[in-house]
C-alpha cells in the first residue's frame, strides 16, 4: 500500500486493517509524530531526572501556582453530565458490545492497562471503535446467534496508551511512534465526523501523566488535531486520570492546562498505589504493607481522593471514583455476598465524599453502583456543587505511607508473585484483562504486585513471622508458586517468570513492567 514519506508500517496487514491504516490517516499520524514526539521524549527524560532527585532527598512540594484562582473548565457536554457508573474494559468486539449494552452510563474502551498491545489487538480495537460509533458492530456467538447494539447504549469514551509506551509497528523518520499518538490519532481521524453527526463528540481518558507539562502537551495536540480536521476548537473532551503520586501533587495545575478540554478527573487507585511505591522507592519509611491492607480509607489514600474532589468541583469538573475490580462468582454465593458488601461500602463512601460517579469492571455491578449514586445524589446528574471546602491537604498527607496495623506476610508475598506470574503469562498471550481470585487484574494491579516485592527486597523488610524478606525467600516462593500454576513449560509462564525475576531482582526499579514485557510481546507480533 502507498505510505506517506518517511513512514513505514511493519506490522502484518490483517483483514480490515486497510480501512484504518489509510494513507490520509497515516499522514495525520506522521504530522502528530513530527510536531509532538520530541516534546514527549523530553518529558519522559524529565521523569527520570525527577526520580533521581527524589532518591537523592529532594522534597516533593506543591508547585507555585502560575494561574489565577478563579477559573473553570469549559462547560461539560450534556451527555457527560451524568456519569454515575462507568464500565471499563479492552476493545475486543464482544467486550465492546457487552459493555455498551450493559446499562452503564459510560463505557471506557481501553487501549491501555486492560489491553495487551499486540499489533492485532490495537488495530482491531480501532476497527471495533469505528463500527461501534457507526452502530454496525456485531459479534457471532458460538451458537450462531448474533450480538448487536441495543437502541440505548452507554456513552463511549476511549483511553489511549500512556506517554511512556511506543508502537513499534509504525515507524516515522526511523523512530517508533508513541502509542498514545497512534491510539488518539487513528480514533480521532476516523471517528470525529461520525461522532459529531451522532450529536456527540470524541471523548478521551488520558492516563499515567505526572505533571502539568504533560497535560500542556495534550492541550497542544488537541488544538492541532481539531485544526487539522477542521472542527471547532474545544470539540474534544477529556478526563484526566490522577493515578500517579506526582499528579496528585500537581492535579490543579494539570486541570488548568487542559481547562478548554477537560471535563473531569478520575481517581485511578491501583495505578496510584504503584506510583507511590515507585516514586518513594528509596525511602524505608514508605514501605507498603500487604496489598489487601491498603484500602481507600487509609489516611494517604483518603487525602488523595478528597483533594481530587475538591480540585474538580472548585473548577466545574466531574470527580470520578475508583474501580471496583470484583468479578462475581457463578459458583460461590458466599464470595459474592462478602464482595457485594465491600463494593457497596466503597461506593457509598464515594458518594458521601463528593464523587459524581464510579467505575466497575463487570456488568453485574452496574445496577448496584448506579442505585447507590442515584440514591446518594437524590436523582441529580452530579454533585459538582459540593465544593469540599473542608478539605485541606498538604504534601505530607499524600506521601506519608502509614497503615494502622499494617504488616507484610508470606501470604501477601506469595499472592503478589502468583498474580504477577498469571498476569504476565496472560499479557504475553495477548490478553490484558484477567480474572484472578474473583478480581479483574490488569497492568496496574500487576505493577503493585511486582513493585511491592521489589520494595520489600530493597529495604530488607521483616515479615510478620519475624523472617526477613530476602532473595532466597523470594526465589523459594516464586519457584513454588510457579509450580502451582503448572510450571515454566506451561503457556508463557517461562517467559513470565524470567521477566518477573528480572524486575524483582534488578538493583533499580523499572519504570513500567510493560516496557520489558513489550520487548517479548513484539517478538511474536506476526503471530499476534
Amino acid at each position: 500500500m502507498a505510505l506517506p514519506k518517511g513512514l513505514s508500517v511493519i506490522g502484518p496487514m490483517h483483514g480490515g486493517f486497510d480501512t484504518i491504516l489509510t494513507y490520509d490517516a497515516l499522514e495525520f499520524l506522521a504530522q502528530l509524530h513530527r510536531k509532538f514526539d520530541g516534546t514527549r521524549r523530553s518529558l519522559m527524560a524529565a521523569r527520570e531526572t525527577l526520580q533521581k532527585q527524589i532518591d537523592a532527598g529532594q522534597p516533593i512540594k506543591f508547585p507555585v501556582a502560575d494561574h489565577c484562582l478563579s477559573w473553570s473548565v469549559a462547560p461539560i457536554p450534556q451527555d457527560l453530565q451524568r456519569r454515575h457508573v462507568e464500565i471499563t474494559g479492552p476493545t475486543d468486539r464482544k467486550m465492546v458490545i457487552n459493555a455498551l449494552n450493559s446499562g452503564s452510563d459510560m463505557f471506557m474502551a481501553d487501549f491501555e492497562d486492560s489491553l495487551s498491545p499486540t499489533w492485532k489487538n490495537s488495530i482491531e480495537g480501532q476497527i471495533n471503535m469505528l463500527a461501534a460509533n457507526k452502530r454496525t458492530i456485531e459479534f457471532k456467538n458460538p451458537d450462531g446467534s448474533i450480538r448487536k447494539l441495543k437502541d440505548q447504549t452507554a456513552c463511549l469514551l476511549v483511553r489511549v496508551r500512556g506517554w511512556h509506551l511506543d508502537e513499534k509497528h509504525i515507524i516515522c523518520d526511523d523512530k517508533p511512534m508513541a502509542g498514545a499518538l497512534v491510539d488518539f490519532g487513528l480514533y480521532f481521524f476516523h471517528n470525529v465526523a461520525v461522532r459529531l453527526a451522532n450529536g456527540t463528540a470524541p471523548y478521551f481518558y488520558l492516563p499515567k501523566m505526572e505533571s502539568r507539562f504533560e497535560c500542556r502537551l495534550w492541550n497542544e495536540i488537541f488544538q492541532f488535531a481539531e485544526d487539522y480536521m477542521k472542527v471547532k476548537r474545544g470539540t474534544i473532551r477529556a478526563t484526566i486520570m490522577v493515578e500517579t503520586l506526582l499528579a496528585a501533587v500537581e492535579m490543579e495545575e494539570m486541570l488548568y492546562e487542559l481547562r478548554d478540554y477537560a471535563c473531569g478527573m478520575n481517581a485511578g487507585r491501583w495505578d496510584y498505589i504503584f506510583s507511590a511505591i515507585k516514586r518513594l522507592q528509596s525511602k524505608p519509611e514508605a514501605v507498603f504493607p500487604d496489598r489487601k491492607l491498603v484500602t481507600m480509607t487509609v489516611p494517604f489514600m483518603k487525602a488523595y481522593t478528597d483533594r481530587l474532589v475538591k480540585v474538580c468541583h472548585s473548577h466545574g469538573a466531574s470527580a470520578m471514583g475508583g474501580m471496583s475490580a470484583f468479578i462475581p462468582s457463578r459458583r460461590d454465593p458466599e464470595v459474592n455476598r462478602i464482595a457485594i458488601e465491600q463494593v457497596t461500602t466503597d461506593k457509598e463512601r464515594e458518594v458521601v465524599d463528593g464523587f459524581d460517579g464510579t467505575w466497575v469492571a463487570h456488568p453485574d455491578l452496574v445496577k448496584l453502583a448506579r442505585d447507590i449514586f442515584v440514591k446518594g445524589l437524590n436523582g441529580k446528574d452530579n454533585q459538582i456543587e459540593k465544593k469540599r471546602d473542608d478539605v485541606i491537604v498538604c504534601v505530607d498527607d499524600l506521601i506519608t505511607i502509614k497503615v494502622e496495623n499494617g504488616f507484610v506476610s508470606e501470604a501477601g508475598a506469595r499472592l503478589n508473585i502468583s498474580v504477577a506470574l498469571q498476569y504476565l503469562n496472560s499479557w504475553l498471550q495477548g490478553v490484558g484483562a484477567v480474572a484472578i481470585n474473583n478480581l479483574m487484574e490488569d497492568a496496574a494491579t500487576a505493577e503493585i504486585s511486582r513493585g511491592q516485592l521489589w520494595q520489600w527486597l530493597r529495604h530488607k523488610t521483616k515479615l510478620n513471622d519475624g523472617r526477613t524478606f530476602s532473595v532466597d525467600l523470594y526465589n523459594q516462593f516464586c519457584s513454588e508458586e510457579l509450580e502451582k500454576l503448572g510450571g515454566k513449560d506451561k503457556q508463557k509462564f517461562g517467559h513470565a517468570a524470567t521477566l518477573l525475576n528480572k524486575l524483582i531482582l534488578s538493583p533499580s526499579m523499572d519504570e513500567f513492567l510493560t516496557l520489558s514485557a513489550y520487548e517479548v510481546l513484539t517478538q511474536d507480533s506476526a503471530k499476534l
